[in-house]
C-alpha cells in the first residue's frame, strides 16, 4: 500500500518588531511540520552564523508548537555570545505564526 503524501504548503509571514526591524519567514508545511524555513529581514545578527542556527531550530517543529514554543526553540538554539539587533525570539515566533495563518 502506498502512503499518500500531503502536498507541501508554502507560507510567508512578516512582522515589524516594535522599535525594531522587519522579520520575514518563508516556509513550507509538510505533514504538520515546518520545512524549508528561511528567516530574513532588515535586522542584524552577530555572529552571522546565528541565522543558520535559527533556521535549523525551527526546521521540523510541529505547526502547533505555538508562539511560546517557537520562541523557546529559537532561544535555545542561540549561544550566549549571539547579539540580536532589531529582532527577538518572540518576533521570529510571530512571523512564523503569520506564515502559518
Amino acid at each position: 500500500m502506498h502512503e499518500i503524501k500531503q502536498p507541501l504548503r508554502a507560507g510567508h509571514g512578516e512582522y515589524k518588531v516594535p522599535g525594531g526591524k522587519l522579520v520575514v519567514i518563508d516556509l513550507s508545511v509538510e505533514a504538520g511540520h515546518l520545512k524549508n524555513v528561511q528567516l530574513s529581514g532588515d535586522f542584524f545578527l552577530e555572529p552571522p552564523e546565528a541565522l543558520d542556527a535559527i533556521n535549523a531550530a525551527l526546521e521540523g517543529l510541529p505547526c502547533n508548537a505555538g508562539a511560546a514554543g517557537l520562541a523557546q526553540a529559537v532561544r535555545e538554539a542561540l549561544s550566549d555570545d549571539v547579539q540580536m539587533f532589531g529582532i527577538s525570539p518572540e518576533g521570529v515566533a510571530v512571523a512564523v505564526e503569520r506564515a502559518l495563518a
